[in-house]
């Protein structure tokens, strides 16, 4: 996992990004989390609590979305969960938009194909897709 943790803090300082020990425990905490997280539940967990403030994870959380790093999931009226973007991992989630929670999709991503067939034909590179699907969640029907 450290090899990871060292290419995204490349990836950071390469956007622009100050090393910080509260960037460091940022990705490895979201790293080690087996589902996204909310800023509640980032600032609260045992690497951050102690390490920076409510407001510092936020303006990191948010200076890692703007450069690619962590992906912000969720409805805009409830609250965001993070996860990041990791080069060659790909994820997609279930959203209910009654009561929010995400889940992860536990299928073979559809899109990956015609991503394929896109890259060739267009010539674009460094292409990725994000695929969210919103429903209600059986806790909620």
């Amino acid at each position: 996992m450290s090899e990871i943790v060292a290419q995204l803090i490349d990836r950071c300082r390469s956007a622009g990004l100050r090393r910080t020990k509260a960037l460091e425990e940022l990705i490895v905490t979201l790293l080690e989390s087996s589902r996204p997280m909310t800023l509640s539940e980032l600032a609260a967990s045992p690497r951050l609590r102690d390490q920076c403030d409510k407001a510092t994870v936020f303006r990191l959380l948010q200076r890692l979305a703007e450069k690619g790093v962590v992906r912000r999931l969720g409805l805009h009226e409830r609250a965001a969960y993070f996860t990041l973007l990791v080069p060659g991992r790909h994820q997609d989630y279930l959203i209910c938009t009654e009561c929010g929670s995400i889940e992860a999709v536990k299928a073979p991503c559809p899109v990956h194909e015609l991503e394929e067939e896109i890259r060739e034909k267009t010539g674009f590179r460094n292409l990725y897709h994000e695929l969210e699907f919103f429903g209600t969640c059986p806790a909620c029907v």
